[in-house]
């Protein structure tokens, strides 16, 4: 279980202008500005769980991360996992984590992979059978075998991503932090790290914790979703909590040969091109079924698709909604 109550935390930021003479001055004054990283922040995530963290860049995402690795520490509020405050008992608290950043690494650069792994291995005091039998588990979800003896510097960024998370699991962790665990993957590999991420938790019960900008991940992976923006939580819900909140209107992408229909009062045109229509309607006013028949009235219509509105642009609007 992790409990946070009213965690706030600021940072002192040194400003000055441009400049040499400016630089200079600085070296004997100089200027500080209060950043407030997070402002209260509170929830409660059960175990087992998944959960999306999403915001804007310099919302607190990766300052409450932190804070729960016992890497910061709050200024003030109350942080308890498992019964323990993370900067406090932070050697005990750090065998029950594991943490991917997906921009920093734990491998070391330039020995085989193998060799981080059981230098892993020995910082965590993981007992000999148990690490041998995570390493095989773990190899074979993420296709390592032919990863092991590599350094890690000659892998790609979605070889290397891999066996990020691996180096993460292998002391058995009961809660796992993700910050963008695929940025810069291509689609393979991101859908093989969400299939395991999505294996893992359903096997071990690992209780995730997933920051990042791509909707995609938390659509596959989260139930939940915990909107931070300006240091404040915003939102704490289900993805169909947030499409309740969003607009139901439906994009219809018309393909028409012959004339160009005319469109009602209650069909809004987004694009058109010779020989197709992009349409945005809402269905308690008018519904699909009913726009297609109209269009089809005019015109021969060559082909018809029917979407809504994506989870991008759900979150978009509410970052407007908040002004952040």
């Amino acid at each position: 279980m992790i409990v946070l109550e009213k965690i706030n935390k600021t940072f002192r930021v040194a400003k000055r202008q441009a400049g040499f003479g400016r630089a200079v001055k600085a070296l004997f004054s100089r200027e500080y500005e209060i950043i407030h990283a997070l402002s209260d922040v509170s929830f409660t995530i059960r175990d087992g769980e998944m959960v999306g963290y999403i915001g804007p860049n310099g919302a607190g995402k990766s300052t409450t991360i932190k804070i729960m690795c016992g890497i910061l520490t709050p200024d003030s509020g109350a942080c308890d996992i498992d019964g323990r405050t993370p900067w406090r008992e932070r050697t005990a608290h750090v065998r029950d984590i594991g943490v991917v950043f997906g921009q920093r690494s734990q491998l070391w650069w330039d020995v085989p992979i193998i060799d981080s792994f059981e230098l892993i291995r020995d910082i965590y005091k993981v007992d000999g059978k148990i690490f041998k039998d995570n390493l095989n588990e773990l190899t074979e979800l993420l296709e390592l075998r032919e990863l092991l003896k590599t350094p890690a510097r000659t892998l790609s960024l979605g070889q290397r991503m891999r066996c990020e998370i691996a180096a993460s699991l292998l002391h058995n962790p009961k809660i796992l932090f993700l910050d963008e665990p695929t940025i810069g993957l291509d689609a393979v590999s991101k859908i093989a790290v969400r299939q395991f991420i999505k294996k893992l938790n359903a096997k071990r019960g690992t209780t995730v914790i997933l920051t990042t900008h791509d909707m995609n991940d938390i659509e596959a992976l989260t139930e939940r979703i915990l909107l931070i923006g300006k240091g404040r939580i915003l939102l704490d819900g289900s993805l169909d909590e947030l499409k309740k909140r969003s607009s139901e209107r439906k994009t219809l992408i018309v393909e028409y040969s012959g004339n160009a229909p005319a469109l009602c009062e209650k069909m809004t045109l987004s694009e058109s091109k010779e020989g197709r229509l992009v349409i945005s309607l809402d269905p308690a006013d008018l519904s699909v079924s009913d726009a297609i028949a109209r269009l089809a009235e005019q015109t021969e219509l060559t082909d018809v698709s029917v979407s809504g509105v994506t989870s991008e642009e759900m979150v978009a609007a509410l970052y407007k909604e908040y002004s952040i």
